[in-house]
């Protein structure tokens, strides 16, 4: 059997049911353990407050700079997974991990530990490319839907287990051990995976565009820094909507510049023809929606929790813990779903899922009965499962082969800006309304507990958008018309 390439067709399903089956099974395993670190952080917010003496927006970018990192890291994994094999790129993503996670763990300082994450998001960002990549290039269009659902687990599902992890540690060790305890499975997973791994692509010569990669960095840089610094406790030299203007213009020029080395013999760092691709660009715009509101429910429940109504981080965690795992039920099931009947039954009821549970948890987080939290929580979680693998699905597979690892990495670059603003913005309307009520007058708590109505009820407002987009989407990939109607697509 010929070695397939990231830009040929799909395997045949004859084809596709041994050994190439077994790389993904890998690629879950190795993600779920590096996605899991994004939120594992965020019940550890309190005491590094303490520890480390700084403020609850400082506090925050453990997880905003996590994100981040993976935003202007993923532009370039289009070009990189077309330039390594499958095992040279997941060495590289899991080896990059370790090192961080090992300066993580023993960080003397605040910044060390920022530092730290921003190296172990750096092995991270390769990840999810890679695992999309290849899910897309050997698993037949009729199946891809059931498969999908299993590379949710990793993806969505991983994120959301984070601070059930954390609590669980938390409870019985410091902060250090979210850390100590990872190292020794994530080097585990490395070793046995590089030793079943085997190549599912094949390499091309190409130099790395650096500067479209600093344009990537400084743009999505200066916006979420520039959104984050608009909360009441931070401070910046330079002010915030400075920063968000210079943020746009850069990452306009960032687009710019794709466009015109698009006919370069090496081609564009971050191939934006995937977006003349109606299905594609509907698809990234509900998946980046999807994720600014489930990044927004991670940071805020644990924080209301713990912060405002006095729960340990056991607690907390295993109060989160049940959403996570319906979700990462839901999943597969949803995944044989979309196989059957397609995305649009799935994904409507699914939107609206997530505007109820997230106007639930507006109106009962900071005070309400904590089953009825849960089952808030719940609803949410569900619904994003039923958003999520449909979209992953009928998105990527209306592109063309030479721009699936584009499409990958665009759509995981989309969700990570998405996360990591909205983090930023979680914290800058709790804080915001949380100050304004103070203000009047407003004790402490009473104060904090409007800051959280206010963020979830923005969450469940942007939510409203996902009910309109998963409207207007397509059935099934109508990849053959789109196809047809665009320009012939080159490989680099």
């Amino acid at each position: 059997m010929s070695v397939p390439t990231r830009d040929t067709v799909a395997l045949h399903p004859d084809e596709a049911v041994g050994s190439p089956y077994a790389v993904l099974r890998w690629l879950v395993v190795a993600a779920f353990v590096v996605i899991l670190n994004e939120t594992v952080m965020v019940n550890a917010i309190p005491r590094l407050m303490v520890q480390f003496e700084v403020s609850e927006s400082a506090a925050q970018w453990l997880s905003t700079a996590f994100m981040l990192t993976m935003a202007v890291v993923i532009p370039a994994t289009g070009w990189f997974l077309q330039r390594f094999t499958t095992r040279q790129a997941f060495a590289a993503a899991m080896g990059t991990f370790i090192a961080g996670t090992v300066l993580a763990a023993a960080a003397p300082t605040f910044g060390v530990l920022i530092a730290a994450r921003v190296v172990q998001a750096s092995g991270t960002a390769v990840m999810i490319p890679l695992l999309m990549t290849t899910l897309m290039t050997i698993v037949p269009a009729h199946d891809r839907g059931r498969v999908m659902g299993n590379v949710t687990l990793a993806i969505s599902v991983a994120p959301a287990l984070g601070p059930t992890v954390a609590g669980v540690v938390l409870q019985v060790a410091s902060w250090r051990w979210l850390f100590l305890v990872m190292l020794p499975i994530a080097v585990a997973i490395a070793v046995v995976s590089l030793r079943k791994l085997t190549d599912v692509g094949e390499t091309k010569p190409g130099s790395l565009d650096v500067p479209s990669l600093v344009l990537a960095a400084l743009g999505f840089g200066s916006l979420v820094f520039g959104l984050s610094a608009l909360g009441p406790e931070a401070s910046s030299p330079v002010p915030p909507w400075m920063l968000i203007v210079a943020g746009l213009a850069v990452v306009g020029g960032f687009a710019w510049r794709q466009q015109s080395r698009v006919r370069h013999p090496n081609g564009p760092l971050l191939d934006l023809r995937t977006l003349a691709y109606a299905t594609y660009s509907k698809a990234i715009v509900l998946q980046a929606f999807a994720f600014l509101t489930l990044m927004g429910a991670m940071i805020l429940l644990p924080l209301t929790l713990q912060d405002l109504r006095g729960l340990s981080p056991l607690a907390t965690g295993l109060l989160v813990a049940p959403a996570g795992l319906a979700m990462g039920l839901a999943g597969p099931r949803v995944g044989r779903a979309y196989d059957r009947v397609g995305a649009r039954p799935l994904m409507v009821p699914g939107s609206i899922a997530v505007v109820v549970g997230l106007a639930g948890l507006s109106l009962l987080a900071a005070s309400g009965p904590l089953p009825l939290v849960v089952g808030a929580h719940l609803v949410l979680m569900i619904g994003l499962a039923c958003l999520m693998t449909p979209a992953f699905t009928l998105g990527l597979g209306a592109l063309p082969q030479p721009l699936y690892s584009h499409g990958s990495s665009l759509l995981g670059t989309a969700q990570q800006v998405a996360a990591a603003l909205g983090t930023a913005v979680s914290i800058l309307v709790l804080s915001a309304r949380s100050a304004s009520l103070s203000a009047g007058g407003a004790s402490p708590d009473d104060a904090y507990a409007g800051g959280v109505a206010w963020a979830f009820g923005a969450a469940a407002v942007l939510g409203l958008i996902t009910i309109a987009l998963a409207v207007s989407m397509p059935n099934r990939p109508s990849s053959d018309a789109e196809h047809s109607a665009g320009a012939p697509v080159a490989a680099h």
